[in-house]
């Protein structure tokens, strides 16, 4: 019951790094009956394509070792090993053909599904394969009883195929064997085509059937739940509430440089308790004046508590205040759009510094 609450509680598609991890550890999707149809697919165009003709040339050769033995004599011991080796030669040019198709499908049906991989976990050694019960839960599980249903599908394709196959070919079959021997391989070849192309096509099936099947089932055993989800991405992430935590230090830390630059402002423009924003002026440094320090309720009346503090002019317009605040960032150059206004507060800023300065 625990496993089959497992199971349900997992509703979330494996994210990429589930995945990733899987392929690392060598469980990847793979159909057994994909490299079978290959196989049999290669036995069919063998058959077809391949066998007539190298039994044919099988056919001469040993035709001409029976019919003319005076050209083999095997008196000797090189003379044995010389009919051995054109024997060899001659199984050869048969046999050839067929282990390099397999060995083609076989990688073709297995590269198509995955490509190669070395993953050291597959052969680590794991006392669980040892096990009679873990054996005996996976023979009679749910993947094992496919398994079992697909072998049980061929045999009874198989024994169907060849029960009727062998029956209307019978008396056929019985004549051949007393005709030419060719006549014979012929009838023999025409039957095993037969028998080998419908089972390509039971194979077919099964392999299609079981392509979606393995790729669906890997799929569902990878899918998580939601904590595990969520845990992920802590992993791949962080924390949200450390990152949080650390956005809001940055914010602090942002914060309290800006309000120690106020002591360099030329100039506060204030909305009177809701706005504040800071600028400094000095023709040697920037053409424009620069937005140096800027804040809302609380900060923009510390703003304001720090100019006053170091005599710094404050200058309260509503309108500006708020424009200013919400268009231009801190360390930024004001629009041209400010010059007009802010140009004649620094004109009252420089005629007081030079009234000032008359005055001692």
């Amino acid at each position: 019951m625990a496993d089959d609450d497992d199971k349900d509680s997992k509703t979330e598609a494996p994210t990429g790094k589930k995945l990733s991890d899987a392929a690392e550890k060598g469980n990847t999707p793979f159909s057994r009956e994909v490299p079978i149809f290959a196989t049999v697919l290669a036995t069919y165009v063998y058959l077809t394509f391949y066998l007539p003709d190298g039994i044919s040339t099988v056919s001469e050769q040993l035709r001409d070792i029976f019919e003319q033995p005076d050209q083999w004599k095997i008196e000797t011991g090189p003379d044995a090993l010389s009919l051995f080796v054109h024997l060899g030669w001659v199984s050869a040019v048969l046999l050839t053909p067929a282990m390099l198709l397999f060995m083609s499908f076989g990688l073709i049906a297995s590269l198509s599904q995955n490509l190669p991989s070395l993953v050291l976990e597959r052969i680590r050694p794991q006392f669980s394969r040892l096990s009679p019960a873990k054996g005996l839960s996976r023979m009679f599980s749910l993947p094992g009883l496919i398994e079992f249903g697909k072998s049980l599908f061929k045999v009874v394709i198989v024994g169907i195929v060849m029960f009727f196959v062998l029956k209307s070919e019978y008396f056929s079959s019985i004549d051949s064997m007393f005709s030419d021997p060719q006549t014979f391989f012929d009838r023999a070849m025409t039957i095993m085509r037969k028998i080998v192309l419908i089972v390509l096509f039971a194979t077919a099936f099964v392999a299609i059937a079981d392509f979606f099947w393995t790729r669906h089932h890997w799929f569902s055993e990878l899918k998580m739940t939601r904590h595990e989800v969520k845990e992920e991405n802590k992993q791949s992430q962080g924390d949200p509430f450390v990152k949080g935590r650390q956005r809001s230090l940055m914010r602090d830390r942002a914060r309290r440089r800006m309000i120690a630059n106020v002591e360099r402002a030329t100039m506060v423009i204030a909305n009177p308790t809701h706005f504040a924003v800071a600028l400094r002026y000095v023709r040697e440094e920037n053409d424009a004046p620069v937005v140096i320090a800027k804040g809302q309720d609380l900060i923009a009346l510390k703003i304001r508590e720090i100019a006053e503090k170091n005599g710094i002019p404050v200058f309260e317009d509503p309108p500006l205040a708020r424009s200013m605040f919400a268009q231009v960032s801190i360390d930024s150059v004001i629009p041209s759009v400010f010059y007009k206004a802010v140009a004649e507060l620094i004109h009252r800023v420089y005629a007081a510094q030079a009234k000032n300065k008359r005055v001692r």
